[in-house]
């Protein structure tokens, strides 16, 4: 029987021959795609698998491609050039950011006058005129002459009814409670307090001295502090770091200080007092100790965390820092220009818009990745 075998074999053509080797080279890569797609559907389903993937891939991210220790020498060394020239780049860019700094202290001169007029009108020490006072709004529907009147007869009779208020009571305590990033910081017992808030002003540090910027917070006379003015400094730092030039961005908070506050005999609301029972080990007796401890209060924002010389910090040190960073510059770049628009919540409706854009590009975009995959003949909506 093997000798018919072989005979038969001798006999098939050589071309016939190469057909078979052919059509068997095929059958074996089909194979391989199928174990592989068979071993992709098992890792997709197994988490564990997935999981050890995405940390091995997370590790290559910012890890060197190969690519530059593959050029020629004579490359990287003009490589090594153009990354001088980017140094000298970052340092006027630097230089670009100091003049900014100039403008800014120049132009907040000519806004000075405007915000002392809205806090003259926010404290009752000036009372804006008729015209002053005219601001032609966007209604949907014209309104007739007749329903005009009416509402304005309606308008004045509700303030006859109530008292006459002066200025614009709780103008910044509206805008703290009305801001998400300040209103997280409020507690019940500092409302009180901020309804004697009545103005913030940004001070900018003079010519040729360090780069800094300071939120002076005034108060009206008060009971729970003798302070009239709070303030928070924020030095500023406009130059490349010498180990890491590559990664400056414009200037840069480097630390900031708080004041001292002159807290009224009992009224100090970042501290509270309270009691702890403790119990003698030998005598069995039990006393009752009162401690005081820091208590959560938006003038903690007054006394940061020291930075050491050393510069280092803790974790929670560091969270605390940088928030108070985030805060302090939303104060000056955005609460302070804008206030009556967060007043009124004009400029929480444009903030939210945005974000509402930044949402809907998002849905879109993966909009369009699930009908590429639907689209796709080999996706599998099970896998």
């Amino acid at each position: 029987m093997a000798d018919l075998d072989n005979k038969e074999q001798a006999e098939l053509d050589p071309a016939d021959m190469e057909d078979v080797e052919e059509v068997e080279e095929e059958e074996t890569g089909e194979d391989v795609n199928s174990k592989a797609r068979q071993l992709t559907v098992q890792m997709m389903q197994n988490p564990q698998i997935l999981a050890a993937l995405q940390e091995r891939l997370d590790g290559l991210v910012g890890s060197p491609s190969g690519y530059m220790e593959s050029l020629p020498k004579v490359v990287k060394r003009r490589v090594n050039a153009l990354k001088n020239l980017q140094v000298k780049c970052a340092h006027i860019e630097a230089k670009f950011y100091e003049e900014v700094h100039e403008l800014e202290r120049k132009y907040a001169a000519l806004y000075q006058p405007l915000f002392d007029k809205r806090s003259d009108i926010i404290k009752a020490v000036y009372e804006p005129t008729d015209e002053e006072c005219e601001w032609k709004q966007e209604e949907e529907e014209e309104l007739t002459e007749e329903m005009k009147e009416k509402a304005k007869l309606e308008e004045e009779k509700k303030d006859e009814e109530k008292e006459d208020p002066k200025g614009i009571p709780e103008f910044w305590l509206t805008v703290f409670k009305n801001v998400d990033l300040l209103s997280e910081m409020l507690q019940e017992h500092d409302e009180p307090i901020l309804k004697h808030l009545q103005d913030i002003k940004v001070k900018f540090s003079d010519a040729g001295q360090p780069m800094s910027f300071t939120l002076e917070f005034h108060f009206e006379p008060n009971d729970f502090f003798t302070n009239t003015v709070l303030t928070k400094t924020y030095k500023m730092r406009s130059e490349p770091d010498e180990s890491d030039p590559f990664s400056f961005d414009g200037p840069e908070i480097m630390g900031c200080t708080g004041c001292t506050i002159d807290w009224t005999k009992g009224k100090n609301v970042t501290l509270k007092t309270i009691k702890k029972k403790q119990k003698h080990k030998g005598r069995g007796t039990v006393r009752t100790v009162t401690k005081t401890v820091p208590n959560d209060s938006f003038f903690n924002f007054f006394t940061p965390p020291e930075v050491p010389e050393s510069g280092e910090l803790d974790e929670d040190s560091e969270a605390v820092l940088a928030a108070d960073f985030e805060i302090g510059h939303f104060i000056r770049e955005r609460i302070v220009p804008r206030a009556v628009l967060y007043f009124t919540g004009e400029a929480i409706e444009d903030d939210d818009d945005d974000y509402d854009e930044e949402g809907e590009e998002a849905d879109d975009e993966e909009g369009e990745e699930e009908a590429d995959e639907e689209n796709d003949p080999s996706y599998d909506p099970k896998v």
